[in-house]
């Protein structure tokens, strides 16, 4: 079974998450801060982590920088409602990261970018 992080400040939108990719088949938990991330990852390994942008202590961008210098050996995507240009797409990619996914979106598309990731080598 999959291990997928989802890195997401809003209780709600956490619990939805969380509950379409365990339905869908996936071990997931959550963290409600990129601080609490950080402090996850130093005791358990994830397949994916999933960061939103907007967190209380730090950004998404922050946490992603973090958890790479601290050499996490996930594949990173983001899940986020702010849209971002292509041009930050390009050097989110070159930084690792294999998606980026908006909100709101459909339940299957979700399920289906996740598998798709974490099948990529």
């Amino acid at each position: 079974m999959k291990k997928v992080l989802y890195i997401e400040d809003n209780i709600d939108t956490a619990a939805v998450v969380k509950t379409i990719l365990d339905s869908a088949g996936f071990e997931t938990e959550i963290a409600y801060s990129g601080g609490e991330a950080l402090e996850i990852v130093e005791k358990k390994r994830f397949d994916l982590i999933l960061i939103d942008i907007m967190l209380p202590d730090m950004s998404g961008w922050e946490t992603l920088k973090k958890l790479k210098e601290g050499k996490v050996k996930s594949k990173f995507a983001f899940l986020s409602a702010i849209l971002i240009p292509e041009e930050k797409m390009k050097s989110l990619r070159d930084m690792g990261v294999m998606d980026y996914i908006t909100k709101p979106f459909e339940k299957d598309d979700l399920v289906t970018r996740i598998r798709r990731i974490l099948t990529t080598t």
